[in-house]
Order: C-alpha cells, then structure tokens, then sequence
C-alpha cells in the first residue's frame, strides 16, 4: 500500500475522534418525515389530529412541554392548519410557522438543548420532525 493511504486513513481517524468528543459536549440528531402521497399524508394527519385530541388541543394549535427552561410558539394564517410542538426535557426551543391553507405539521423534542423551527408556506403541507438533544 502507499503512503498517502495511510496518511489519508490517520487523518480520517483524527477527524473521527475529535467529531466524537465535540458530540459528546452537547448537539443534537433530528429525523424528518415527510409523505410520498396523498394517503401518507392523510394517516399523518389523522396521526396528528389523535394526539391532539388525547392532549386536548384546540383549533388546530398545541403546545405541550414537560421540563424546564423550554420555549415554544405556534404561528398560523389562514384555515385547516394544524400543528403541534411536544418537547419534553430541558432547554428546548421549538417553533411552527403555517401560511397558508391546510397544513399539518408535528415537532417532537427530546432531551435538553434542541433547536427547530419550521415554516410551511402554501397550502396543504404535511410532515412531522423527532429531535434529540444532549
């Protein structure tokens, strides 16, 4: 083998090291789903709209937070709109935006420490996003 693949390999372990440190100092991991079609979009609405429901939520809006020190907005124009912020823990700010008509969004945030805000402009958007803090 030659010597610039071990010196490109060392390099890539140092990188990987010092990533894996700075992760364990405090970030965050987020999934987003968003639906292929119209029936994916329709069970993540009535996915949605069943949560509401359970945590008794009205007019399309909620907030629910258990921890401390958590920030959380809810924001819409328009009509049909649905959107949710569940962050559970501490230090979490979390935000929806809806202009427009018939969207339905769900942001779940866990740990300490997450970070999201989400814009949805037009009409009819669909998606949900799970973070987790450290």
């Amino acid at each position: 083998m030659k010597p610039t693949f071990f010196k490109t390999l060392a390099a890539g372990m140092l990188v990987c090291l010092a990533s894996a440190n700075a992760a364990f100092a405090g970030g965050s991991f987020s999934v987003s789903v968003q639906p292929r079609n119209q029936d994916e979009a329709n069970m993540m609405r009535a996915g949605l709209g069943i949560y509401s429901m359970v945590n008794q939520f009205q007019r399309g809006g909620g907030i629910k937070q258990k921890g401390i020190a958590n920030a959380a907005g809810v924001l819409q124009n328009g009509f049909g709109n649905h959107a949710v912020v569940h962050q559970d823990g501490k230090g979490h700010n979390g935000t929806i935006q809806q202009h427009g008509n018939g969207h339905s969004y769900g942001l779940f945030q866990f740990g300490k420490g997450a970070n999201a805000h989400v814009v949805q402009s037009g009409n009819g958007q669909t998606g949900t996003s799970f973070q987790f803090g450290w």
